[in-house]
């Protein structure tokens, strides 16, 4: 089975059908998306082709990169283009098989199929019998094409594995943020050359189909049984698309089945696989495309770290980590196509080629603890295109909605806890989701105000202070729904546990702290309000300037 030939794809077409075809159909019009069983499979599989358009057709600057996104090449001409790469995609292969060691591993006992998918309990939880809620058993043989897809987001997702069992080049359960368009007709194409970046501005040497630096299951592994690393330098810049950590054969018999994952009837079956430790151990500065990174401001020497989803969820208290470049005052780094949306719109803009200025961010990754998943985490906010000077107004002000947000929601978590106990302090338990509340009771009203902002910046007399009417629109709602989750909370509780003196004080309290407080009036003064978050008369502010 070769995957650039074979059918082994879900793609959804216009009108709502699904058909399994080659991924040559990623470029005809009337397909939209895909179809993937599993949502880790559908950001895989994304992935899996940006990566395939970055390795075999990256543009030579954005001008050939705006011409290929107005019009994509035919599925003859992208078949013509995808040939030579098919010897470095052959799946059960005695010979180099894709995402599988060099090795064939045959010496190794075999372990069940379910241990490609990153949510199957491993096998200590189910000999302590802790498999409570994802259950052993599920998964017990898959068809070729989910087997594909399962090792492939396996070996990009590599969490820890146990001794030797290394992690993905972007540590285990990275976020991946994808350039998705508003508009939901939009093609396939459209959605993932977004994601494609043009040569020019990443000067790299063309790869070869037969590279074991660029496709690593070509050459023989760098074992690490003794720490030993493998860093940049001795791969090619494509490499992190294509990164295998994980030593592993797929035992793909002829044999027919019902697969576990797609429903589909197959004559073939993948129900075991052999695995060795040991594998390519990624060190030093690698950095992926697809990721958001982070580093220390206060440790410049220290390399950046992937970002990874949290148990609080993908809100917009993130938007700014994810979207906007601040190695300075926060070392926020967003991913490299994120970064390079903006050129690609001005250079569509002078191409008199539409390319939308407000964009979708498709968030998406694993919850991790170690080698535990807790959760999928998925996410779609607004990416705003513009220009330096706007981005700098936009950043400036979007960081003060959020800082009002977080210091909100703290103070709401912190009263909550007065209102209910005597000894708030020695309270035990993790109450986060009170000040969680108030992050997602606000969230669609800071992505539509988000939108008017981008709408302002990119206008003919772009403001050059916060506008006063947005100002007051969001002070207006963080602290109206602070203070309805307050009241919510405070009264939750059994009629006869209630102390309406405690709750009576710690409201007090909040509401006093809730208006006063230094972020609050830092917010006021920005988006020039009165006390009482009412946009000022002309009259007030020229006072306030004398």
């Amino acid at each position: 089975m070769n995957l650039l030939i074979a059918p082994w794809l879900p793609f959804r077409r216009r009108d709502g059908s699904q058909e399994y075809l080659p991924v040559t159909a990623m470029v005809d019009p009337e397909i939209i998306d895909l179809a993937l069983p599993r949502e880790d499979f559908q950001g895989a599989a994304y992935q899996f082709l940006i990566g395939l358009l970055q390795t075999a057709m990256a543009p030579e600057d954005k001008e050939e990169w705006v011409r290929l996104y107005q019009t994509p090449p035919s599925i003859d001409e992208l078949r013509e283009v995808l040939e030579k790469w098919q010897p470095a995609f052959e799946l059960d292969s005695d010979g180099p098989a894709f995402m599988q060691d060099f090795d064939l591993l045959a010496e190794e006992k075999n372990t069940d199929i379910a241990a490609l998918l990153i949510d199957s309990p491993g096998a200590a939880t189910v000999k302590n019998n802790t498999d409570h809620f994802v259950k052993a058993g599920r998964v017990e043989q898959l068809c070729p094409d989910c087997a594909a897809l399962a090792l492939f987001t396996l070996q990009i997702n590599a969490p820890s594995g146990g001794k030797g069992y290394r992690t993905g080049l972007r540590g285990g359960g990275p976020l991946t943020t994808l350039i998705m368009p508003v508009d939901t007709g939009c093609t396939l194409w459209q959605r993932l050359w977004l994601n494609v970046l043009d040569t020019d501005g990443w000067n790299y040497d063309a790869p070869s189909n037969s590279d074991p630096r660029v496709f690593p299951w070509l050459g023989q592994t760098k074992v690490s049984d003794k720490g030993q690393g493998t860093f940049p330098e001795e791969m090619h810049p494509l490499h992190p698309y294509w990164a295998m950590p994980r030593r592993i054969r797929l035992n793909i018999r002829s044999s027919a089945c019902r697969c576990d994952l797609c429903g589909r009837n197959s004559e073939k079956t993948a129900s075991s696989l052999r695995a060795r430790n040991y594998g390519f151990n990624y060190d030093g500065p690698w950095i992926h495309p697809l990721t958001p990174y982070r580093r220390d401001p206060k440790k410049p020497e220290q390399l950046p770290y992937s970002r990874k989803a949290q148990a609080d969820g993908l809100g917009y208290r993130y938007w700014e980590a994810l979207t906007i470049k601040d190695e300075e005052e926060k070392g926020f780094l967003p991913a490299w196509v994120v970064l390079d949306y903006a050129k690609k719109c001005d250079t569509a803009e002078e191409m008199d080629v539409d390319l939308p200025t407000v964009a979708s961010l498709w968030v998406f990754g694993y919850d991790m603890d170690n080698m535990k998943p807790r959760c999928w985490y998925g996410a779609h906010m607004p990416l705003l295109a513009l220009s330096d000077e706007a981005r700098a107004l936009a950043h400036m002000w979007l960081r003060q909605m959020i800082d009002l947000t977080d210091s909100s929601a703290r103070l709401l978590q912190n009263q909550v806890k007065e209102a209910w106990f005597s000894r708030p302090k020695d309270a035990k338990g993790d109450m986060s989701y009170i000040g969680a509340s108030l992050w997602e009771t606000t969230e669609q009203v800071f992505y539509q105000l988000l939108m008017e902002l981008g709408e302002l910046l990119t206008g003919g007399t772009p403001p050059q202070r916060f506008p006063a009417e947005i100002a007051a629109h969001w002070y207006r709602t963080v602290t109206r729904q602070a203070t309805t989750q307050f009241d919510a909370f405070a009264l939750s509780g059994p009629a006869e546990q209630l102390d309406m003196k405690r709750i009576t004080k710690a409201r007090n309290t909040f509401q006093k702290q809730l208006h006063r407080g230094k972020e609050a009036k830092a917010f006021r003064k920005t988006g020039c309000l009165d006390d009482s978050g009412q946009p000022q008369s002309a009259g007030e502010k020229q006072g306030e300037t004398a």
